[in-house]
């Protein structure tokens, strides 16, 4: 059994799907996905020992097909042109990001962000008389824009979320905390203006970590005398302490006294 990761668009998530057949890596594939039929590009192919339930590629996609594929990408963008002055027109507090046929144009998908719940039946009906298909809506939020959109985050590479998460973890402000990081939104937050979604990868470690160090501001007995606990470093399990007004010292874990 082989598992192929299949990538939609050039710079998107790469998604899992299992076959008995060979093929090669570049290679054009269709698949049912939950948003109909879809042609993507094999990204990887891994072997594996045992099934991983997922849903199977469903073959090679013919020349037709991919000529039929660059079409629909075509039209969408005229699709999501007309879409975004028929949204003006309605006076509809909602921001298309994108609009996306099916492989056999059943269903044209959109992707929106508002603030508040839209009521698009109007819109749906103007669009289902105008392109003879099934339309969907979906209203996704800030993250999810950032994960399909993508942007470049604060460390200067592409954004956890459009390129290596598969999901998004909850995130919240004891994640920061834990990790003794000022509560500066400029520093916390990111492209989307949610917390970070890094602050997820060594949380786990940091609060490990806290639970063996003193609390800032603890009175702890070192060399002899009482001192307080002046600053963290959790990662490194060392803390500074204050001795007397001209005083510090850091301390290594093992060096704090029982």
């Amino acid at each position: 059994m082989l598992v192929v990761r299949v990538k939609f668009k050039s710079d998107g998530k790469v998604y899992n799907f299992e076959t008995e057949e060979e093929y090669q890596k570049g290679d054009k594939v269709k698949v049912e996905t939950e948003r109909g039929l879809q042609l993507g590009e094999i990204y990887e192919i891994e072997k594996v020992t045992s099934p991983k339930n997922l849903k199977t590629i469903l073959g090679k996609a013919t020349e037709e097909e991919y000529k039929k594929y660059l079409k629909n990408v075509k039209d969408s963008q005229d699709v999501l042109k007309y879409t975004k002055e028929l949204v003006k027109n309605l006076n509809m507090n909602m921001n298309l990001l994108d609009a996306n046929y099916s492989l056999d144009r059943k269903v044209l998908f959109f992707n929106f962000v508002s603030d508040e719940r839209v009521d698009f039946r109007n819109l749906v009906k103007e669009l289902a008389a105008k392109y003879h298909t099934r339309i969907e809506l979906h209203q996704i939020g800030v993250r999810d824009k950032a994960k399909l959109v993508g942007g470049i985050g604060l460390c200067g590479k592409v954004l956890c979320c459009h390129g290596c998460l598969q999901s998004v973890n909850s995130v919240n402000i004891n994640m920061v905390k834990n990790q003794n990081i000022a509560l500066n939104p400029t520093k916390i937050n990111g492209a989307c203006g949610r917390l970070l979604c890094c602050f997820t990868y060594e949380n786990d470690l940091y609060e490990e970590n806290r639970k063996k160090l003193p609390s800032l501001r603890e009175k702890v007995a070192y060399k002899g005398k009482e001192a307080v606990v002046t600053d963290l470093d959790i990662l490194n399990l060392t803390y500074a302490v204050k001795i007397n007004e001209n005083t510090y010292e850091t301390v290594q874990l093992n060096d704090r006294e029982k």
